[in-house]
């Protein structure tokens, strides 16, 4: 009895991939402007804001939308 989900447009990208690309298209000024927390303002990096937004769900969903809401890159493997 499985349950059909909807298609994940997130499927196969990797949190690392989307704080990537964001810091890449915004910057960490400004991704600290449209997502408020202290990960992307404070001494900002790629792998402090994976430990907290591996940790955080709010944050995450955030982050997550920000990403499909500019459209992502197609990366070659």
């Amino acid at each position: 009895m499985s349950q059909e989900q909807p298609k994940n447009p997130l499927h196969g990208i990797t949190l690392k991939q989307i704080v990537e690309e964001l810091v890449e298209r915004h910057g960490w000024e400004k991704l600290s402007v449209q997502i408020p927390i202290r990960c992307f303002s404070d001494d900002p990096s790629v792998s402090s804001s994976l430990k907290f937004l591996r940790k955080t769900e709010w944050a995450r969903t955030k982050v997550e939308r920000l990403y499909l809401k500019g459209g992502r890159k197609r990366r070659r493997a």
